[in-house]
């Protein structure tokens, strides 16, 4: 049995479990099946913790309700830097992931802050079926039209709406996170902007539907309201779950601080799934 500790940041959870003393057995299979919520433990990630190297303190290995590996969590990384911070006494580490490296510190009133770095936003970046403007989409479906798109080190388009409240943006959540133009699915964000420096957001991820909050889709959707002339640089975006605090920085940096929380731990079976994998 492994131990593995129960953490979320505005509610969207995460299983994390440490393998920097030896590699887990841990296959999309087995992992989807402890994701699962009834059948598992449940999370909207399941964050693996592997030894840092060079600058990191920790890698951040991210896997998706369904198995398969992302690129950036915005919330993930701020509990997993709770965690090493903890651990080491230090108010500041560098988490590292498979898109980057991510300062991140604590922040005197007890939340914690992380540098999530640059956006990229070529349509190569992002990455796009083919070559158009990231900033306005020739993209439509049902009431939504007209998203911006970005990569926060895993890719983000954003619809802005007038109301969020009626919306109907997780009936249309899963087909645009599955559009042809996204040749590796995408986080499909929808945003109102209530003012240049506050942002109400909701969040279909790709790979684990609609969640209480995404640390990396506010990050995609300050720069992306700021392209479009909706927002300045510096932004209260509001998610299901709670509040973030945003600002992308004119060296190009965008930065997100926020609470983490541990709701609990336990122990897991890494086999788990194993009959299933193999079957």
């Amino acid at each position: 049995m492994v131990p593995f500790r129960k953490m979320h940041g505005l509610g969207n959870d995460f299983v994390v479990v440490d393998a920097r003393p030896a590699p887990l057995p841990l296959t999309p299979a087995r992992i989807a099946l402890l994701a699962d919520r009834h059948r598992g433990i449940g999370c909207d990630q399941f964050i693996t913790l592997e030894p840092g190297e060079g600058a990191a303190d920790v890698f951040m290995r991210i896997h998706n309700p369904d198995g398969s590996e992302a690129g950036a969590c915005g919330n993930a990384t701020r509990c997993v830097a709770s965690l090493v911070m903890a651990e080491t006494g230090r108010d500041r580490v560098v988490v590292r992931t498979i898109s980057g490296d991510l300062p991140s510190e604590f922040l005197p009133d007890g939340t914690v802050r992380v540098d999530m770095g640059a956006p990229r936003l070529g349509w190569q970046e992002v990455p796009l079926a083919e070559a158009m403007d990231t900033t306005e989409l020739p993209l439509s479906l049902g009431p939504f039209s007209t998203p911006s798109a970005c990569s926060m080190g895993n890719p983000h388009a954003t619809f802005f709406v007038d109301d969020l409240d009626t919306a109907p943006w997780q009936e249309f959540g899963r087909q645009l996170e599955h559009h042809p133009l996204f040749p590796d699915r995408a986080n499909i964000g929808f945003a109102q902007v209530i003012d240049p420096d506050h942002i109400r957001l909701a969040v279909w991820e790709r790979g684990a539907g609609p969640t209480l909050a995404c640390g990396s889709g506010a990050c995609a959707t300050l720069v992306n309201a700021h392209r479009r002339g909706l927002a300045g640089r510096r932004a209260r975006i509001d998610l299901p779950g709670g509040t973030l605090q945003l600002e992308w920085r004119l060296d190009g940096h965008v930065l997100m601080a926020g609470p983490v929380a541990t709701a609990f731990t336990g122990e897991l079976d890494p086999l788990a799934g194993a009959a299933a994998a193999a079957g």
